[in-house]
């Protein structure tokens, strides 16, 4: 098994022109995107819709009104829909297909839908994530790190690195390496989340319990799976 990582948006904007057929891309938006998704699969929710655009979101809950829209826009809840980027919104949604858009998570689960595989990545989920990897064996496997606007997001890097520390044996590029040690400098995931960037101006409008609630390690055992543009647990 290979290990490679996408550590920034411009890194991500290139994956469509790439062959990822033969890869497992697993994506990572820890605060708050894939950690939202993951909150709500684990509560039930029945399917997500990562779009791109507002546009896009809107369009297609024309098609299907009895969908929740749920997004942000600078990390607020886009006016008009029905839920923000926020997990704790996410823990009620038992049976809802919901519709989401959101600055770089979504952005960056579109990017690889080409892989031949594209799994959800949160702290949430961490172990679940590496008993799949370690079932499926997938020859390649891609950290994809959502980043924030078009820079380097340090916790999508840690969770990232956390999940190819469970594979000693695996081949590592300098890339996966970075993460991995990304990971390591830190005592807790927590301390890791309150240090990034996100995590300063989440605290700074008192959310930091939403920060400690994504740094909750394996918290989930449910994996999300993109197919055909949709999420479902598998």
């Amino acid at each position: 098994m290979k290990f490679d990582a996408a550590l920034t948006p411009a890194d991500i904007s290139l994956l469509p022109r790439r062959d990822l057929t033969q890869t497992t891309c697993v994506v990572f938006d820890v605060l708050r995107a894939t950690s939202s998704m993951i909150t709500a699969l684990g509560n039930g929710a029945a399917e997500i819709f990562p779009v791109k655009t507002i546009e896009e979101a809107l369009a297609l809950r024309e098609k299907m009104p009895d969908a929740l829209l749920g997004g942000e826009r600078h990390g607020e809840r886009i006016e008009g829909f029905d839920l923000g980027n926020n997990p704790f919104e996410y823990a009620a949604l038992a049976g809802k297909r919901i519709i989401s858009t959101t600055t770089n998570g979504t952005i960056a689960l579109r990017a690889c839908e080409r892989a031949g595989r594209v799994l959800v990545g949160a702290l949430l989920n961490l172990a679940a994530l590496r008993n799949e990897l370690a079932r499926s064996l997938p020859t390649e496997v891609l950290l994809v790190c959502a980043g924030t606007f078009e820079t380097f997001a340090l916790e999508d890097a840690i969770a990232a690195g956390l999940l190819a520390a469970e594979f000693p044996d695996a081949e590592l590029t300098d890339a996966a390496v970075a993460a991995v040690a990304t990971a390591r400098s830190f005592a807790t995931p927590l301390d890791g989340l309150l240090a990034a960037r996100n995590g300063r101006a989440l605290v700074a409008k008192g959310w930091r319990d939403q920060i400690e609630w994504c740094a909750r390690a394996s918290r989930f055992g449910v994996i999300g799976a993109m197919d055909g543009g949709i999420i479902r647990s598998l």
